[in-house]
């Protein structure tokens, strides 16, 4: 049994896309699709004490279709310190601030700027699957030569990969054409993730943040938040 899922390479994603790693054998990031502006590929939030907030990654300007993978970083708004400020202000307090808050950062600041948005946001989530234990095998689109469009192009990259199992998020449902994974012989099966709540700074708990909020008030105890024992 081989099991795949495929996402695009976005900014520190929520917990959802994590229990798609944490669930199966390959993961592919879907770097060969055009580019949406405005995204989770080049931001998501975090809470502050008067509540959430975006955290963004500002992209040198994009010509129309641009693919994901030809995105770059615009380095000239000091951002990268901007990020590390927000967190620092407002996790400090949080329990497993000291132990998460040098990974995060290491990535913003080693080995000098990184040029590619998917290259830093793919960094980043790599870090974070260590620190998890989430290890599958990740694979980036644009190293398959596969074509194709939509609900084709998925099909295609798991036919490439050997999947027997797609393992697609809950949205998906509303537009993915699943007769055409039938037809090529792979079982399709939707994300059963559901947020769990938990001790969170600042009140009144708030949904779907970055996974960084879950880390910070967690730890490692966030694998329990994916479905997977401590």
């Amino acid at each position: 049994m081989m099991v795949v899922a495929i996402h695009q390479p976005n900014f520190i994603p929520w917990l959802g896309y994590f229990y798609k790693m944490a669930h199966c054998h390959q993961f592919v990031f879907l770097d060969t699709v055009q580019y949406a502006k405005g995204s989770f590929i080049n931001r998501n939030r975090i809470k502050l004490k008067s509540g959430p907030i975006w955290l963004t990654v500002p992209v040198a300007k994009s010509r129309f279709g641009q693919a994901i993978s030809d995105v770059e970083i615009n380095w000239g708004h000091n951002w990268q310190q901007k990020h590390l400020h927000a967190l620092t202000t407002n996790y400090h307090r949080a329990p497993f601030f000291d132990e998460v808050f040098p990974l995060l950062e290491c990535r913003y600041t080693s080995n000098g700027p990184i040029n590619k948005l998917d290259d830093f946001n793919i960094s980043m989530i790599k870090t974070i699957c260590r620190y998890l234990g989430l290890c599958p095998t990740l694979v980036r689109a644009s190293e398959l030569d596969v074509q194709g469009k939509s609900t084709d192009l998925l099909v295609n990259i798991c036919t490439k990969l050997g999947a027997s199992t797609y393992l697609a998020g809950a949205g998906a449902v509303k537009y993915q054409e699943d007769e055409k994974f039938t037809k090529a012989g792979i079982l399709v099966q939707y994300s059963s993730f559901r947020p769990i709540k938990y001790n969170q700074l600042w009140g009144e708990f708030a949904e779907d943040l970055s996974v960084v909020d879950a880390l910070m008030n967690c730890g490692q105890s966030t694998r329990e938040l994916l479905g997977l024992p401590r």
